[in-house]
């Protein structure tokens, strides 16, 4: 129903309603039953133990499973409990991630008024706002939360802030008249009023008119329970890497299987050979070790004033291609500034932001403001006029009132005055409050001589129809059609650049008296001047937005607000390019979701649209291919931040709904965090790619040690226990550390990875490869060698080989630093790496020369000859490849 169409007596007869009297008692139970108690409802949770089990179906985790069985199979029981204590500790991980999440609904509930005051029975009462019914009668007033959706029925100088709903940043006016005309926004339907907003003024009566999910606040609950969480790119990485490993584990049991029964050897044996393989294969530590990185990166994000509440989403914001925005609070600073003045024929630019009183008056003129009368009666008179005050706490200055009252109080606290002085200089006799029909707030004040004098603001076209006459360079001059003109565009001038605009008169009074009306006091007043304001953008914002566009990142601008106000703050910090398309929620409204998927890549601000909007924009870039970050702090911005890939919340003025629907929170609601959180997560990607450059590299190796060693009918080089020691202590430490490692420079100069890109895109799948080959060979010479040399101490080489194998690998790590090469950035540069090498070279050494460990692993201790075989060996792998490289940096010159 279009309720904010209707005319009161209409809405009255269609709910079944009675304004004077209210419901009955027994007619509230009944609908009571019928609609159902007025409270949003919750998607039942799933039950704790599926949730639990929903964690064992990650494919790598199938993989880790296997590695487990294959091991138990060789009897290696104390490898198979280590791999099951890494599964189950991810497990639990992964289910308190998921069972702290969802808290967004009752975020939601919170936001609902616990009582109101209701009409029943001719009588007003108290009544918890849970048992509110359609059709019941509510009275409100400033400092109320409005516990329903309401039509309005009654409104004196009611003012009602919604920016958790419709994302504006002034407290919309209400009114009780119908409002007509098609597709009507929320925030431009003036008589209604909706579940979870606040009364800031005046008072109001209303009729019921959605309880429940059937509120507006409802529709975002229910958006919240259905938008889908999406998978992130570097789950979608792990489970495509598990897949590949898997399918490599099978294949070359398969191979080894078949090689050696056509060689001869029994069956069981071979079948025991190609589980080896398999575990060399399997990086077991690998899950455990991203769960590492990203939680250091979380940490070190903490640092930079950005809380993350679910890690993967540290990953994704190195991917991210689009930044949705809200914009008021997050690009703007939800403080309405007075930034132009103009009075008596001269403009004043006012420097200064947010609510503290320091900034200065620029005269475009020759005048001075020390020297200018209607300046300064333009601000003190704005001041008196006004409920707003300033309020000092600590180092901040934090607003009690109207938004609008408070830049103007403000403004006049930039010249020097005070409300204190003012009032010790003025008596305020009477107020005639702002309402929605005159659209105007007067005061009567009496100065030290006695006088009285009449002082008004409100809209520009409004005070210049109840004017006669300005204030013009000093002097009163009637309002002439020339005068008309000037004060007209003076008017569409600032407009023009997106400020809110209030005009103040005034007029001297005489044989006043308490019962005159509005009408006889607000006529023939003496126009004095505009005040310009605006919420003004963050002074970081437009190099954050700047550094985004060189990082290859859009930002995209997605508000509630005006659309006028949207392009002049898109196009100010730099979203808004020449001839860039902007985009109404009326016009959003006509289209399909196709429709909407063709254009919204051309599109960089979205104004005057619905949480419903919100939500279809983030899909439709999501379906174009983009990963979507979508930054916001209302309640109307939590669906869409919910769906995106990395939903971003304000922890300073974000609501509570918001947050818990994101995945990453900035402490300082500095849009320009964003920027840093993006580096973060980029950098903790390639060191996520460093490491499983590192792992696979490694065991690439292995498994080829252990397969050219049955081609060639040999010995196994390595015994399965050595292996997976290897696997999970030699290469664990060395592989954490390089996800502490430091960004390249030019990491935010680079374009943000496509989506679908592959983890062993960029070449690492040869680099990989390549150095695995080198790695496997060199250890398989160094076991032939000295197996020749002892043919009959097969333990002794398999040491070597061993020994070998961890060194090259140990070496190897700081080539997987940079993709050029090993010599391209300082080791110092990552003392956890140093320290991690350091470490895993002295547990070797432990394993190969403490007798009790020996028997353990199958090692004995080895000669120094044997070291200076195991050093030549095991540096050969990058010295080949370092001299490659030079080889062909030459050739290239040579060219």
């Amino acid at each position: 129903m279009k309720w904010h169409e209707m005319r009161a007596e209409e809405v009255e007869e269609q709910i079944n309603s009675d304004f004077e009297a209210g419901l009955s008692e027994s007619e509230a139970k009944n609908r009571l039953l019928q609609y159902g108690t007025n409270e949003l409802q919750e998607a039942e949770r799933p039950n704790a133990f599926l949730v639990f089990l929903e964690q064992f179906k990650d494919f790598m985790v199938v993989v880790l499973l296997a590695a487990t069985l294959i091991s138990g199979l060789l009897g290696e029981y104390i490898d198979a409990v280590a791999i099951i204590a890494i599964v189950i500790i991810n497990a639990f991980l992964g289910f308190f991630q998921e069972r702290k999440a969802e808290k967004s609904l009752q975020a939601l509930k919170e936001l609902s008024a616990p009582q109101v005051t209701v009409l029943r029975e001719k009588e007003w009462r108290k009544v918890a706002s849970r048992e509110i019914v359609v059709g019941d009668i509510i009275k409100f007033g400033s400092g109320d939360r409005i516990g329903a959706d309401l039509r309005i029925v009654q409104a004196s100088s009611l003012e009602i802030e919604e920016s958790a709903l419709t994302g504006e940043s002034v407290p919309a006016v209400k009114s009780d008249k119908p409002v007509h005309g098609s597709d009507i926004s929320i925030g431009d339907q003036e008589n209604m009023a909706f579940m979870g907003t606040l009364v800031t003024r005046g008072t109001g009566v209303g009729v019921v008119v959605a309880t429940g999910m059937n509120t507006a606040m409802g529709q975002i609950a229910d958006l919240l329970q259905t938008a889908e969480t999406t998978i992130t790119p570097l789950q979608r990485k792990l489970e495509q890497l598990g897949k590949i490993l898997i399918t490599v584990a099978l294949m070359l049991t398969m191979l080894v299987v078949v090689v050696g029964v056509l060689q001869g050897h029994s069956l069981y044996e071979m079948f025991l050979a190609g589980v080896s393989l398999a575990v060399a294969a399997i990086p077991e530590g690998l899950p455990a070790i991203v769960t590492v990185a990203l939680s250091l990166g979380v940490q070190r994000m903490i640092k930079k004033k950005s809380i993350v509440r679910k890690l993967p989403a540290v990953e994704t914001l190195g991917c991210a291609s689009v930044i949705c925005s809200d914009k008021t609070g997050t690009l703007t600073q939800n403080k309405m500034t007075v930034t132009h003045v103009w009075s008596g024929g001269t403009t004043w630019n006012v420097s200064g932001n947010g609510y503290e009183p320091k900034g200065e008056f620029i005269s475009e003129g020759p005048e001075s403001n020390s020297k200018n009368k209607s300046l300064h009666q333009l601000l003190t008179f704005g001041l008196l006029c006004n409920h707003a005050n300033i309020i000092q706490k600590k180092n901040q200055y934090i607003l009690d009132g109207d938004p609008t009252e408070g830049a103007l109080a403000v403004a006049a606290m930039k010249a020097g005055f005070t409300r204190d002085g003012l009032l010790s200089e003025f008596q305020i006799v009477k107020e005639y409050p702002f309402d929605s029909e005159r659209k105007m707030m007067s005061v009567v004040v009496k100065d030290k001589q006695g006088r009285l004098f009449v002082i008004t603001k409100g809209a520009p076209d409004v005070i210049t129809n109840v004017s006669d006459s300005l204030l013009w360079e000093g002097k009163r001059e009637m309002f002439s059609s020339k005068y008309e003109k000037v004060v007209a565009d003076m008017v569409h001038s600032l407009a023009s650049q997106a400020l809110r605009n209030i005009a103040v008169a005034f007029k001297p009074i005489t044989n006043f008296h308490d019962g005159m009306q509005e009408k006889e006091i607000e006529k023939d007043l003496v126009f004095i001047g505009i005040q310009g304001m605006i919420d003004p953008p963050r002074p970081e914002v437009k190099q954050a937005v700047r550094e985004c566009k060189e990082a290859g990142i859009r930002t995209v601008m997605i508000t509630g607000d005006h659309i006028v106000t949207a392009k002049a703050i898109a196009a100010e910090i730099g979203i808004l390019p020449m001839g860039g398309k902007v985009l109404e929620g009326k016009t959003l409204q006509k289209m399909s979701q196709e429709e909407l998927e063709d254009m919204v890549d051309n599109v960089y601000v979205f104004a005057r649209v619905s949480p419903q909007h919100k939500l279809s924009i983030v899909k439709a870039l999501q379906k174009n291919g983009h990963i979507v970050a979508m930054t916001g702090d209302g309640v109307n911005d939590a669906p869409a931040i919910k769906a995106s890939d990395i939903g971003i919340a304000m922890g300073i003025t974000g609501t509570d709904v918001a947050k818990e629907a994101s995945s990453l929170v900035l402490l300082d609601d500095n849009f320009a965090t964003i920027k840093s959180a993006i580096k973060e997560g980029r950098n903790i990607y390639e060191n996520i790619r460093k490491f499983i450059r590192y792992l696979l590299a490694s065991n690439v190796g292995e498994i080829l040690v252990m397969l050219f060693a049955m081609l060639l009918a040999l010995p196994l080089p390595l015994v399965p226990i050595q292996i997976l020691w290897v696997n999970l202590v030699t290469d664990g430490l060395p592989a954490m550390a390089l996800g502490l490692d430091q960004a390249e420079g030019d990491v935010m100069k680079r374009k943000p990875r496509h989506p679908k890109e592959g983890v062993f895109a960029r070449g690492l799948w040869w680099k990989i490869v390549s150095r695995g080959f080198l790695i496997g060979i060199a250890t398989l010479l160094a076991f032939i060698i000295v197996y020749k040399q002892h043919p009959d101490n097969l333990i002794y080489a398999q040491t070597v080989a061993f020994a070998t194998l961890v060194m090259a690998q140990l070496i190897h790590v700081f080539d997987c630093r940079s993709d050029r090469s090993i010599f391209h950035r300082n080791p110092f540069q990552n003392m956890y790496l140093v320290g991690a090498v350091v470490s895993s070279i002295i547990l070797m050494l432990i394993v190969i020369y403490y007798p009790p460990l020996q028997g353990i692993f199958h090692t004995v201790a080895l000669a120094p000859k044997e070291w200076l075989l195991i050093m030549g060996m095991a540096s050969l792998p990058t010295f080949l490849l370092v001299g490659t490289l030079f080889t062909g940096k030459a050739k290239k010159n040579m060219v």
